[in-house]
């Protein structure tokens, strides 16, 4: 079953998009908005698997581009202004390794439904949407979507002898992973040619990179605060011995 999340600030075309939905096979709509604002705090806690999104969206939060950048999820942008975003578009295919697909305003119920049959079957043929079960805190074993990691670090609560590890995403606070091995890692599905080691503590999901400080060694990622409930950027430390390496998988 495919979790989808829908944004458009038009009522009228969102409300239409889910009844077009309900002829597809195996989605499930859980959650539709008309604000980008509302939107990103709705996908918190429905964790949608592919999006549909509008590009512009009438107001100055975000553009529906913006959300497709900070969530990295497979989407399918719904617009009348698809021409003028084919460049982002094909950045964030390219750049994200993400399934991305774009249908043009105005179209038909049929039209939806056909391209939506077969971006499904596109995501699938590629194994866009990977994941991985985690076990989280009290939450136990949980299905992850790999994209929505941003980095894992030591946790430090419990001292270096402590087996369990903070996880840290781009849309939901961090969660405590329990008894979890860095060296085990790729035992599960996290990958180490994605999950990059900056340091003995820290595992870094490549995508997620947003600059490297030469200077103060230092590697810059954005993920979302559970105590301030927006996204932040952090600067996880680089050790020499990992410099060289980082350096070949930022060129």
């Amino acid at each position: 079953m495919n979790k989808i999340a829908l944004l458009d600030d038009n009522p009228e075309q969102l409300q239409s998009n889910c009844n077009y939905l309900k002829s597809v096979d195996s989605t499930m709509v859980v959650t539709a908005c008309t604000s980008a604002k509302i939107f990103m705090e709705e996908v918190k806690k429905t964790m949608p698997e592919v999006l549909v999104l509008d590009l512009n969206l009438g107001d100055s939060y975000m553009t529906g581009m913006e959300v497709a950048y900070e969530l990295k999820l497979p989407v399918l942008f719904a617009s009348s202004n698809v021409p003028q975003y084919i460049k982002e578009i094909e950045t964030l295919k390219r750049e994200f390794g993400l399934c991305v697909e774009h249908i043009t305003k105005p179209f038909t119920s049929d039209e939806f439904i056909k391209t939506m049959s077969r971006f499904f079957k596109e995501i699938q043929f590629f194994g866009a949407i990977d994941y991985v079960h985690l076990h989280l805190g009290k939450k136990g074993r949980t299905k992850i979507a790999t994209n929505s990691i941003v980095y894992l670090s030591s946790d430090k609560e419990n001292g270096s002898e402590s087996n369990n590890k903070m996880i840290h995403f781009t849309h939901q606070k961090p969660e405590k992973l329990i008894d979890f091995s860095f060296t085990r890692m790729e035992e599960i599905g996290l990958q180490k040619s994605q999950f990059v080691t900056i340091h003995k503590s820290y595992r870094v999901n490549k995508h997620h990179i947003k600059s490297f400080d030469k200077k103060r060694e230092t590697l810059a990622v954005e993920i979302f605060d559970g105590v301030q409930n927006l996204p932040v950027v952090r600067h996880l430390p680089v050790s020499e011995n990992y410099i060289s390496a980082l350096k070949k998988i930022l060129k």
